[in-house]
């Protein structure tokens, strides 16, 4: 058995779960996030606990099980202190501007490149830095890497998008003799 499933996972103050068929509910300060788990998994909620069990002895239910475990503190943690990812973007002329639930950025292209913000994401751009928040830890991480896909950081120069705590291997380039 995953060795996450073994310990009961405790639910804070403020925070309600419910379990439902296969999907989990939780509710706290900062909203509600309802995710589905697999069948091979055993979810259930004591008073202030919830229990993750693997349902038979498959290893593929064991790694369900510490899945599952994985994405119920995530959504517990969310519900709670949103998650955030800081991008900066480095290079002449390259900025973000967001309005609405639009984002346009000038990336050396011929034309601004314009994203949609999904519903549950909050995304702030000043300057060169552009910080995406939610409680949903799968949609900051998935609109990060979008943004981020579209101008990966270069070795010789540096310019690009990058995340705040990226390190970019940087090149020499040509010599001239």
């Amino acid at each position: 058995m995953s060795r996450l499933a073994k310990k009961p996972i405790i639910i804070p103050e403020r925070v309600t779960a419910t379990i439902r068929g296969n999907s989990i509910t939780v509710q706290g300060p900062l909203g509600t996030l309802t995710r589905s788990f697999s069948p091979m998994v055993k979810v259930e909620q004591e008073k202030d606990a919830i229990s993750v069990s693997p349902r038979g002895n498959a290893p593929a239910a064991n790694m369900h099980a510490g899945t599952t475990v994985a994405h119920v503190q995530n959504m517990i943690r969310g519900s709670q202190k949103a998650f955030t990812k800081r991008l900066i973007i480095e290079g002449i002329g390259f900025k973000a501007d967001v309005k609405d639930r639009e984002m346009t950025l000038s990336l050396g292209f011929s034309h601004p490149v314009k994203l949609a913000v999904p519903e549950n994401v909050l995304v702030t751009a000043e300057k060169s830095v552009i910080t995406v928040h939610s409680s949903d830890i799968e949609a900051v991480g998935a609109f990060a890497a979008r943004v981020r896909a579209l101008k990966k950081p270069e070795p010789y120069k540096g310019k690009g998008i990058r995340y705040e705590n990226e390190v970019v291997r940087r090149k020499q380039g040509k010599k001239t003799t």
